[in-house]
């Protein structure tokens, strides 16, 4: 390390020699936005089914109207996956750059000898 290199400038170098993928690109917050619209999308089929079921005495409709809520449910839940993973992925991105930051000042302030 060079006296003249930030903490900042060296942290951005060591970054890009990990080659992480750039997550300014918004394919995680497209994901995100598909997690919420699967989210919402479940209970209005959910819905949707309902009226489907109660506007018919045929038991085939009503059958149908079953599948689709069970349907609603599958989607709603695929949906809180998909919103956690990529929610949970801009967080742990953070928490890895904290704790790499922290870790980098840590070994310096033991390199110079400050115990402190």
């Amino acid at each position: 390390m060079t006296s003249t290199e930030s903490r900042a400038d060296r942290f951005t170098r060591e970054l890009s020699e990990l080659k992480i993928p750039d997550p300014s690109n918004g394919r995680s917050s497209l994901w995100l936005r598909i997690g919420v619209t699967m989210m919402f999308a479940g209970p209005v089929l959910g819905i949707i089914a309902w009226f489907m079921s109660h506007n018919t005495s045929d038991p085939l409709v009503q059958r149908d109207a079953i599948i689709l809520a069970i349907l609603g449910v599958s989607v709603s839940v695929a949906g809180a996956a998909v919103f956690l993973r990529y929610s949970l992925t801009g967080f742990l991105r953070f928490w890895m750059a904290r704790q790499s930051f922290e870790f980098a000042t840590l070994t310096d302030r033991i390199e110079k000898g400050d115990r402190s």
